[in-house]
């Protein structure tokens, strides 16, 4: 897959996403929001974690999400009882006597870790390894995981007994934490109708494993004027109480700020932003649109912020 310019790449990509949002939609019903950073984390090389209650076709979403892009895709559903090895795969002896080493269900292009605050911290971290490293390591040999590697985690709100909420460092891996709502009246009824008949939604296949790299590619060659990066940068100073670009309010409603990565993330989803709504370069506007799903999980909110009932959405809309 090969385009004259970076222009008619870029092209080619805001028709792909396109296309990809239409046969999504032949199936997930709503949730435009929640499939826009999908997709943005997908082609920018990140991670994506969804926070909703049950039944909101979290699973439906990665499983048709895989399909359009014609990528091999597994489930994992985390329990207290999964080991690291029932992730990465482990060492068995062969009937040649010798040790082999079978791939666990982490060797897929997309994973759907569903649940993951529902298992330990080693096994949680076993995941987490996987989606920084891109390899997997087992009895000293590294294993490289295939390209394009992509992990959507889901969390349950709700429940909180028996659940190991992933430390502050681990959720840093995830570009994007998203949160789902309920499908408005209109929208409820359309998901009635389509999964209590005999309806078949069947999705195209837009992209492949290769084209999907190349655009991951072209997304970073996109370039970025000076003052949209200095302004990405002092937004995330911004978040941090001891920074020099914190305003009052921060330093009351805010207890730790977003690191360096914060700032990659917006560059970089702030590229794909743009891209997929025809401009060829960001503008602040781009960084804006996708800095709440950004930082709301990297900024840790204080006393005052919770007792005044403040989300982490509001403190950061304070900082634009």
């Amino acid at each position: 897959m090969q385009h004259q310019s970076d222009v008619e790449a870029a092209n080619a990509l805001k028709h792909a996403y396109e296309q990809i949002r239409k046969e999504i939609g032949n199936v997930i019903v709503g949730q435009d929001e929640v499939v826009k950073f999908v997709l943005i984390s997908i082609f920018s090389n990140g991670h994506c974690l969804l926070v909703g209650v049950p039944g909101l076709a979290k699973t439906l979403l990665v499983h048709t999400v895989a399909q359009v892009l014609d990528l091999d895709f597994n489930r994992i559903q985390f329990t207290p009882d999964l080991m690291p090895s029932d992730i990465i795969g482990s060492e068995i002896l062969g009937e040649d006597r010798n040790f082999k080493f079978i791939p666990g269900p982490v060797f897929s292009n997309i994973i759907l870790a569903d649940e993951i605050n529902r298992t330990p911290p080693k096994t949680q971290a076993a995941l987490l390894e996987a989606m920084q490293e891109k390899s997997v390591t087992a009895a000293g040999v590294t294993h490289k995981l295939s390209q394009p590697f992509f992990v959507l985690a889901t969390q349950n709100p709700i429940e909180q007994e028996g659940t190991y909420p992933l430390p502050e460092a681990q959720l840093d891996r995830f570009m994007f934490k998203v949160s789902l709502n309920y499908p408005s009246f209109k929208e409820e009824l359309q998901i009635v109708k389509n999964t209590t008949s005999t309806i078949n939604q069947s999705v195209a296949k837009i992209l492949n494993a290769q084209q999907i790299i190349y655009f991951q590619q072209l997304v970073r060659n996109i370039p970025v004027a000076d003052n949209v990066l200095e302004y990405a940068v002092k937004l995330v100073s911004k978040t941090r109480p001891d920074g020099e670009f914190a305003a009052p309010q921060v330093k009351r409603l805010l207890n730790w700020g977003a690191g360096p990565r914060a700032s990659q993330f917006l560059i970089l989803g702030a590229k794909c932003h743009a891209v997929i709504h025809g401009k060829y370069s960001p503008d602040i506007e781009d960084v804006q649109a996708v800095a709440k799903p950004i930082l709301s999980h990297r900024i840790v909110r204080s006393y005052h912020a919770e007792a005044e009932g403040l989300s982490t959405d509001d403190i950061i809309s304070q900082l634009f």
